[in-house]
């Protein structure tokens, strides 16, 4: 079990309970998705956490899989996902590399890049899963754009938080250009972009994958 993975399962229950930061941005964001998903189309959420997200969207699609690291994340995503009589959402257990194959009309990543070690390997797991023509959407904190003292004093805070086991191993601190740059050479058109909230920026992108050249 990796140490995120532990971090992860061991603060499931608090996180499956604790409001969303920022209720006005979240349900900006939902729109902004719906308005790019199809009733036809199969959905992979990569980093699904406990499900809320594929939860409120699996009725607008034809299937949805929530895939976390966290086994306890999933779990509860499970559960609500059976609670609420979703038969065309499923689960998986597993780091993006290990994520259903697909490939996918759409693939979701919120929350869930700046997490990683590898931006770039994530990405072409990402690419790997999208179909010629498909969309990537996501949304990432860039904390490498923050301002103000506040988000500072949080910066200079996290790495004594991470050695308490109080925050997850890896955090990066992208910007919103070295996000789109990352996108776009991964294989993708990027089409849209916005941030929600502004500051510090919570970067979304929908970006459509190339076809190959022929």
């Amino acid at each position: 079990m990796s140490g995120d993975q532990k971090f992860w399962d061991k603060i499931a229950d608090r996180y499956a309970a604790s409001p969303v930061r920022d209720p006005a941005a979240y349900a900006h964001t939902l729109d902004r998705v719906r308005a790019h998903l199809r009733s036809d189309h199969s959905v992979l959420e990569l980093g699904a956490g406990t499900g809320s997200t594929a939860v409120t969207l699996a009725p607008e699609v034809a299937t949805i899989c929530a895939s976390d690291l966290s086994p306890a994340m999933i779990e509860i995503a499970r559960g609500r996902a059976d609670a609420a009589g979703l038969v065309n959402m499923t689960t998986a257990v597993g780091a993006v590399s290990a994520a259903p194959d697909g490939p996918f009309d759409v693939v979701l990543g919120m929350n869930l890049f700046h997490l990683l070690p590898d931006l770039d390997a994530a990405l072409a797991d990402v690419a790997a899963r999208v179909c010629d023509g498909g969309l990537f959407i996501s949304k990432t904190p860039c904390l490498g754009d923050m301002e103000g003292w506040k988000w500072r004093l949080m910066l200079l805070g996290l790495p004594l938080a991470q050695r308490l086991g109080k925050a997850p191993s890896v955090v990066q601190k992208y910007t919103v250009l070295q996000m789109d740059q990352a996108v776009a050479a991964a294989g993708f058109e990027i089409i849209e972009t916005g941030n929600f909230p502004a500051d510090p920026p919570s970067h979304f992108i929908v970006a459509r994958k190339r076809s190959p050249v022929a």
